[in-house]
């Protein structure tokens, strides 16, 4: 998928694809989305970023106080970092590292039984062993996942990503990059929109 993005120095951001435009201001705490076809705008709050304190959480009905608290997930294996140095990527000096996640250890699923049928008679002929009942199915253990990531050393944005793991390799790669200050309108509504 194809999409351009322009970044402003006070961390407005614009990211065109397709016939959408998507303009977020963390000044403000908006976020702008345009629809080119039906020139309509629509405006939405971004959700709260990390580091600032939420309110606590009202007690959830039906928990009453000091009941035990659920299992906690277990915890993600530590992941691997690995630094990969410079090099040049689209003409410009990049920075490169290699993050590595170890597969995560299958669940084992308890054994079940199948339930006895009841009034079946229990007949075993001499000598004969029945087959045993089939076990319940093993998902497949999912594979190390490993991303490579290349930085711009000036832009400090990624020129080249690359992933890949169980469900394939997926790449993204920035083209036709400049440097600058973008043109201040791009991040104004442009004038006949109507508003959603």
């Amino acid at each position: 998928m194809a999409y351009t993005m322009s970044r402003a120095a006070d961390g407005k951001m614009r990211v065109d694809y397709g016939s959408t435009s998507v303009i977020t201001d963390p000044n403000t705490q908006k976020m702008t989305i345009l629809d080119h076809l039906a020139k309509e705008v629509r405006t939405i709050p971004l959700p709260p970023q990390a580091g600032i304190p939420k309110p606590p959480e009202p007690p959830k009905p039906g928990m009453p106080a000091g009941a035990p608290k659920p299992p906690t997930p277990p915890a993600m294996p530590p992941m691997a970092v690995k630094d990969l140095g410079k090099r040049v990527v689209e003409g410009l000096e990049v920075h490169g590292k290699e993050f590595t996640m170890p597969p995560l250890a299958p669940r084992k699923l308890p054994d079940v039984k199948p339930p006895a049928v009841p009034g079946a008679p229990q007949l075993k002929p001499p000598g004969l062993q029945p087959p045993a009942p089939p076990g319940m199915p093993q998902p497949p253990a999912p594979g190390s996942m490993v991303s490579e990531v290349w930085t711009s050393t000036a832009l400090q944005i990624p020129i080249l990503s690359r992933i890949s793991g169980p469900f394939g390799k997926q790449t993204c790669h920035c083209k036709n990059v400049t440097g600058g200050e973008p043109d201040p309108s791009k991040f104004l509504i442009p004038p006949g929109y109507k508003k959603v």
